[in-house]
């Protein structure tokens, strides 16, 4: 039997040690090079410490209490009490190379008789360097096995000394929390019956004050949609591991004899660059996807901030047409179409056309829409149901409830309730009803929306997180296998679902029901820590934000959005003069650029302060750039931080010139530097020449803007 496996591909790592009939990752991290598969796993063992267990015990790749962890173990169940802790011994570990210079796969067979387990782990290192680690126990027993947890674990280096994860809320999502890695575990539990507003996209560990652009970081994520931990741990004996897994509730995954369970799959990427190395692994494995959205990303125009239910075909008309001479490419028609939906209290679950609504259906605007060269989209929310809905009244037995089909309901939330998509007439009844609309009209576009928590799902009196959750999938699957060219967003209330398993089935998400630009500033940042801006849906909203009563000038929203799969959400027939130039000058920018902010690898800087922000996205040969500087509160300096350019080539020179021109930032400049002054001045073939050694080290003075103003500028390579 082989005593390691060596993978290594793009800057990255893996050394298994398979000694004692054991799976250890004795190494994931920097490159150890093409010898590494010679180093002895003894190497990186440490010793026994006093009082503690005779031998050495460094943890396994599942975390085990019978191999001498003390933490929370990575497999978790019994036999009624019984077979509670195994022992797991290897029986099978063998490498596929399927491209000599890119993705690697070690298969490994494990199995404990006395437990009745076998378990199977696929360790895939791509070639862009990101780890996806797959596990499976089946029940190779008589009875049955209760599983509590199936956990993928990653163990870190000493060095790791602080972690980060992120949290939020409704409208404020994907904020940034850090803390010290001490002895013990911090546990990001998400019990939303959906990914949640407060998930984490990662759970991080790196090197002290490790940054966008600085630091070693090991960070994983759960491509899982329902509910699911992720933590850090400590043990006293200073070993340090990440893990993240699928919640399971008690009693919601029991395997019959012979039957399987499959975990989500996680996703594991190390940089010695920061959060920016990691965040380029997660993109670029995310493009390399097939299916990957591969079509410039259109312009959208959601009518909900526009007209919220107030559907008139001639007022729809209108906003088609006014969209249409901005530049608009796709309309999306949102909640209010359907039978009795007149506010958000009845109809879901209803999906045919409202007659009284339209009478003629939605051929009138389909036709109207796409007359005028645009898509068209229409906003669904299939999972979820109204207890004043016709379907309701028929079958109320497909709502779910925790105590089956006939027991108490769950609270209410938005009115809304859950469709128990786990009982398969539920099921085939939305099916049916998605592929009839999708039949009958010529939908380019879903915005598939889920709008409520659910903390007690259950399906005939069982938890049915973990199989509504499945169900999901398949309904999306199937709606895909049958109308191939339908695109679909993932909206959960905005970034309520935001994960890898959701976007295995949809084309981009929704980062956040709020469009106000400066909330949007660190929404957008940190869900681009793991998802590239194509895939993240990104508004020009009204100028006072409906959900922080906030008012920005357009440059600053529009500058906000443009960092993302742009639309626009406001009623645009009612745009002065002004703003129609300035809005038509953004989308112009963004057609011409999309390929650069969908292509490119975004970058950070790392600023003194928190009052200001500046990132962007350069092309990956270094010959064309986009960048943002952006205040967000008033600075407690004079004047701001120079203006550093990250991620260009030090061996050439830069054109700097304005994104857009000079009115769109005029609101927004204090002083103007003598630079800046040139490049305005310059118009907008202009610009001025600087050294991209100068731009990448000591960068540009700027005067500083007023808060919430940001100013785009263009590099391009001379």
């Amino acid at each position: 039997m082989i005593d390691r496996l060596y993978l290594r591909a793009a800057g990255v790592s893996l050394l298994l040690d398979l000694r004692d009939a054991d799976v250890r990752v004795a190494h994931w991290g920097a490159d150890l090079g093409e010898n590494g598969d010679r180093l002895d796993p003894a190497l990186f063992t440490a010793s026994s410490a006093h009082s503690a267990f005779d031998e050495p015990v460094p943890v396994s790749l599942i975390p085990q209490p019978s191999r001498g962890w003390r933490g929370t173990p990575g497999i978790a169940g019994d036999r009624d009490g019984r077979a509670f802790s195994p022992r797991l011994k290897m029986q099978d570990a063998h490498l596929e190379v399927e491209d000599p210079a890119g993705t690697q796969r070690a298969r490994l067979v494990l199995s404990d008789e006395a437990s009745a387990l076998r378990v199977d782990i696929t360790l895939t290192l791509d070639a862009t360097g990101m780890l996806l680690v797959e596990e499976s126990v089946t029940n190779t027993g008589d009875d049955e096995y209760t599983l509590a947890a199936l956990d993928a674990s990653l163990p870190v280096p000493g060095q790791a000394t602080e972690s980060l994860d992120l949290t939020g809320r409704w409208a404020r999502e994907k904020h940034p929390q850090r803390r010290r890695i001490d002895q013990g575990t911090w546990t990001r539990s998400a019990r939303h019956g959906r990914t949640g507003h407060d998930s984490t996209l990662v759970i991080a560990a790196g090197t002290p004050e490790f940054g966008w652009r600085s630091g070693e970081v090991w960070a994983l994520h759960l491509g899982w949609s329902g509910d699911h931990t992720s933590r850090v741990e400590r043990a006293g004996d200073g070993q340090t591991v990440l893990a993240v897994g699928e919640l399971l509730r008690s009693g919601e995954v029991v395997l019959a004899p012979g039957e399987t369970y499959a975990a989500p799959t996680a996703y594991a990427a190390y940089s010695a660059e920061g959060l920016d190395g990691v965040s380029a692994r997660f993109h670029e494995w995310v493009r390399s996807r097939a299916g990957h959205p591969s079509s410039p990303r259109p312009v959208v125009l959601n009518t909900w901030e526009a007209v919220y239910f107030n559907h008139d075909l001639t007022v729809l008309e209108q906003l088609a047409d006014a969209g249409a001479d901005l530049g608009v490419e796709r309309f999306v028609l949102d909640d209010g179409w359907f039978l009795g939906r007149r506010d958000d209290t009845k109809g879901l679950g209803d999906w045919f056309v409202d007659p009284d609504v339209w009478p003629q259906g939605l051929t009138p605007l389909i036709e109207h829409v796409r007359g005028l060269g645009l898509q068209f989209g229409l906003w669904v929310e299939p999972e979820m149901i109204n207890e004043d809905s016709q379907v309701a009244r028929e079958h109320p037995d497909w709502i779910s409830r925790p105590n089956g089909a006939h027991g108490r309901l769950s609270l209410p939330w938005r009115h809304q309730q859950v469709l128990d998509l786990v009982n398969p007439d539920a099921w085939d009844y939305i099916y049916a009803r998605l592929d009839a609309l999708l039949s009958e009209y010529p939908i380019d576009y879903l915005k598939w929306d889920q709008n409520r928590d659910q903390v007690e799902l259950g399906h005939d009196g069982h938890p049915s997180t973990h199989e509504q959750t499945l169900a999901v999938y398949r309904l999306l699957d199937a709606l895909r296998a049958a109308h191939p060219g339908v695109e679909i967003e993932s909206c959960s209330s905005g970034g309520a679902r935001v994960d890898l398993g959701i976007l295995q089935r949809a084309d981009r998400v929704w980062a956040s029901d709020t469009n106000d630009a400066l909330e949007r500033q660190t929404i957008q940042r940190w869900t681009g820590l793991v998802l590239p801006p194509e895939l993240v849906g990104s508004h020009v909203g009204p100028g006072t934000s409906h959900t922080t009563r906030r008012t920005h000038d357009l440059s600053f929203r529009a500058i906000t959005a443009l960092f993302g799969h742009f639309g626009i959400e406001w009623d645009v027939r009612s745009l002065t003069d002004a703003e129609r130039t300035q809005l038509r000058a953004a989308i112009e920018f963004y057609k011409a650029n999309r390929w650069l902010l969908h292509t490119g690898r975004a970058v950070r800087i790392d600023r003194p302060d928190e009052t200001d922000a500046a990132y962007g996205t350069v092309s990956h040969d270094g010959s064309r750039a986009v960048f943002v500087y952006a205040a967000l509160a008033t600075s407690p300096n004079e004047l701001p931080a120079r203006l550093r350019f990250a991620g260009l080539d030090p061996e050439r020179d830069y054109r700097v010139a304005l994104g857009l021109p000079l009115d769109a930032h005029a609101a927004a400049l204090r002083g103007v530097p003598p630079w800046l002054r040139g490049v305005a001045e310059a118009g907008a073939d202009g610009g001025v020449v600087v050294p991209g050694r100068l731009l990448g080290s000591a960068g540009l003075p700027v005067r500083g803007l007023h808060p919430e103003h940001a100013l785009l500028l263009t590099l391009t390579a001379v």
